[in-house]
C-alpha cells in the first residue's frame, strides 16, 4: 500500500508516494517523486502502518528527484522512528539535486541518518557549527529557488527554442545557444529573452525592446559565422 503527499502545486499528481514490503521483519520502502512540504507527514503516517514486530526499516531513495528544505524535516522523521522505536533505519542511494540538497546540508550523501544529530556536537564547536548551518542552509534555499525558476520557465524557453528553430531552421541545441548568448549579450534574464520573442511572435505581438534585438542579431549573425 503507498501514502500520498499533499500537492503543494497545482496540476502535479501524487508529489510523493511511498512503497514497499517486508522481507520477514525488515521493512523495504521506496518513495517515489518529490520531498516537499507535506512529505514528512506522509512518511510518519506509512511509518505507523508498518508491523509492530518491525526490527529494521531501510528506504532506497533512488527514486527521489526532487527536495527543498521540508526534505531535512523527512530525515528527522526517520531519526525520531529510529529512536522511539530503537530500530536501526537507513536512507541510502540519493542521487541528482536532492544528493546535492544533502551535501549543501552538511550531511552524508550515503546515508544522511549516519550523520551527527546537531544535540550531539560538542559544546565548544556549537556556536562555530551553527554559523556554518546557517550559511549552508543559505546556500540550499538559494539553489532550490533557481531550480524552481527554472523549471516555471522552461515553458516560455521551450516557445522560443520553437521559435528560432523554426525561423531560422537551428536545431534545439543551436536555439537553447543563441537565447543564452542573448541573454549574456543584452544582460538580461533568460526567461527575458525567451517571453521578448514569444511575445513578438504573437497576434499583434510588440518587438523586442532594442538592447534584446541586438543581441539576438549578434546570437544570430555569429552562429552563421560559424
Amino acid at each position: 500500500m503507498t501514502s500520498a503527499a499533499s500537492r503543494p502545486f497545482p496540476g502535479r499528481q501524487d508529489t510523493l508516494v511511498i512503497g514497499g514490503r517486508m522481507d520477514a521483519d525488515r521493512a523495504l520502502l521506496t518513495p517515489r517523486g518529490e520531498l516537499v512540504r507535506g512529505s514528512a507527514r506522509t512518511l510518519a503516517e506509512k511509518l505507523d502502518t508498518l508491523p509492530s514486530g518491525t526490527a529494521r526499516v531501510d528506504l532506497d531513495m533512488s527514486g527521489v528527484y526532487f527536495m527543498d528544505t521540508a526534505g531535512l524535516e523527512f530525515l528527522e522523521v526517520l531519526r525520531d522512528h529510529s529512536r522511539r522505536r530503537s530500530v536501526p533505519v537507513t536512507a541510502t542511494r540519493w542521487n541528482g539535486q536532492p544528493r546535492r540538497i544533502l551535501e549543501l546540508a552538511g550531511l552524508d550523501t550515503t546515508d544522511p541518518l549516519r550523520s551527527p544529530a546537531p544535540e550531539a556536537i560538542p559544546s565548544p564547536l556549537s556556536s562555530a557549527v551553527a554559523r556554518e548551518r546557517e550559511e549552508r542552509l543559505h546556500l540550499l534555499q538559494e539553489e532550490v529557488e533557481q531550480l524552481r525558476q527554472a523549471i516555471a520557465s522552461r515553458p516560455v524557453i521551450d516557445q522560443a527554442r520553437g521559435i528560432l528553430m523554426a525561423t531560422y531552421g537551428c536545431a534545439s541545441d543551436e536555439a537553447w545557444h543563441i537565447l543564452r548568448e542573448a541573454s549574456q549579450l543584452s544582460n538580461t534574464k533568460l526567461r527575458d529573452v525567451a517571453e521578448s520573442l514569444t511575445a513578438c511572435a504573437e497576434t499583434e505581438g510588440t518587438p523586442p525592446p532594442e538592447e534584446i534585438r541586438a543581441a539576438l542579431s549578434r546570437a544570430l549573425a555569429r552562429r552563421s559565422s560559424r
